[in-house]
């Protein structure tokens, strides 16, 4: 039997709420599992000198170890602005802008890159504009890198969830398959470099017992739980 499913909040209020406590989660499983994925993406991935977009920035979780590597430019995006508040209190100097609809303001075309986006695009109800305005803002051999909680853990009935005085807040997701995710990709000329999957295994029920979360655990073994996706624009200019 299915486990009865929470009504979802909009992304920017939960997000809003979520902010004040985001960076102290410890024992956040899709966190660290999207660091240990992000990490792998950006290794191989030309940072230094680079202009580069941040959609779903949050609180700038990544954004130590990007500036480790000299960017030339670095822009955060996100529909949440208590999250861009955090951002802004742990670095004065970032580039922020709040998200409205699919635009990226302050981005011309073909000025960007690389462009990416962690744990966002389950939350976008329209994916093929999304990547539309990102492929948009790409320089010819720009990337996309991605990640985002996989589809298929989502179809399962998994949901993003956090607690909040006393109460559980699940944020609003869409189910895009990676099929279709790579489809549009293809459709604007975006070539898939790499595609990650990780499944929940053994490994993680340290995390579950943690939550008091075995039957969960149980539950979910075995399921992909988390994605990642490194695209790249073509190197000939429109």
């Amino acid at each position: 039997m299915r486990p009865t499913r929470l009504p979802e909040s909009d992304p920017s209020t939960a997000y809003d709420i979520w902010a004040g406590q985001y960076d102290n989660q410890p024992d956040n499983l899709m966190l660290a599992l999207d660091e240990r994925l992000c990490s792998l993406l950006l290794d191989t991935t030309p940072i230094t000198g680079s202009v580069i977009a941040d959609v779903g920035c949050g609180t700038g979780r990544h954004w130590a170890k990007l500036y480790e590597k000299k960017p030339a430019r670095l822009l955060g995006f996100d529909v949440s602005q208590g999250m861009l508040d955090i951002l802004k209190a742990k670095y004065p100097q970032a580039d922020t802008r709040l998200l409205k609809d699919s635009a990226l303001p302050g981005l011309g075309t073909a000025t960007c890159d690389l462009v990416i986006s962690t744990l966002t695009i389950a939350h976008i109800p329209d994916p093929e504009a999304a990547l539309t305005e990102w492929n948009r803002v790409l320089k010819p051999g720009g990337q996309i890198l991605l990640t985002d909680y996989h589809p298929d853990a989502l179809a399962k009935g998994g949901q993003r969830t956090f607690r909040d005085k006393g109460r559980t807040i699940a944020v609003r997701n869409h189910i895009h398959s990676i099929s279709a995710i790579k489809q549009i990709a293809e459709k604007l000329g975006l070539e898939v470099l790499r595609t990650v999957e990780q499944r929940i295994d053994a490994s993680m029920r340290p995390w579950y017992e943690k939550q008091n979360a075995i039957p969960l655990f149980q539950r979910y073994l075995g399921v992909p739980i988390i994605y990642g996706l490194q695209l790249k624009r073509s190197n000939v200019a429109d």
